[in-house]
C-alpha cells in the first residue's frame, strides 16, 4: 500500500507575484533621482564680469637678478659683486622691499660652491621668494 499525499487545489492557478510594474516604478524613481540630484549639489559660485574697467594694476615688483658665470663671477642686476658686497646690497634692497623677489641664474659650468654661497647668503638674509632660472 502506498500512501500518496494529495491536496486538492482550490485555485486553478498559483498566485504569482508579477514584478514588472515594481521594476517600472523603481526605474522611474531612479531616473527622477538622477535628474534632481545634480541641481541640489551644484553650488558653484561664479564671479561674472561686470561692465566696469579693471582696476589699475600696481607696479610690478623689482626683481633682483643674480647671475653666476662659469668662472664664479657674481653679478647683481648687471653689476659685478663679491659675496660680502652681495649681502650688503641685498640687505639694502630687502629693507626697501621686505618681500624682495630674487632670481638666481647659474651657468652650466659653474662650481657648486659658488651657487651654495649665493643661496646661503639669501637664506641668511631671510629672503624667501627665490627663483632659479634655467635656459
Amino acid at each position: 500500500m502506498s500512501l500518496k499525499k494529495t491536496t486538492k487545489r482550490s485555485h486553478g492557478t498559483i498566485a504569482e507575484l508579477n514584478i514588472t510594474p515594481l521594476l517600472d516604478l523603481v526605474f522611474v524613481l531612479l531616473i527622477i533621482f538622477i535628474i534632481t540630484t545634480p541641481q541640489l549639489v551644484n553650488n558653484l559660485e561664479m564671479n561674472l564680469p561686470s561692465g566696469k574697467p579693471p582696476p589699475p594694476k600696481k607696479d610690478k615688483p623689482k626683481i633682483a637678478r643674480i647671475e653666476i658665470n662659469a668662472t664664479g663671477v657674481i653679478t647683481l642686476d648687471g653689476e659685478t659683486v663679491t659675496v660680502p658686497q652681495l649681502k650688503e646690497k641685498l640687505s639694502a634692497l630687502k629693507d626697501a622691499n621686505p618681500d624682495l623677489p630674487v632670481v638666481v641664474k647659474g651657468a652650466d659650468e659653474v662650481e657648486f660652491q659658488g651657487m651654495v654661497s649665493v643661496l646661503d647668503t639669501l637664506q641668511q638674509l631671510e629672503i624667501t621668494k627665490v627663483g632659479l632660472a634655467t635656459q
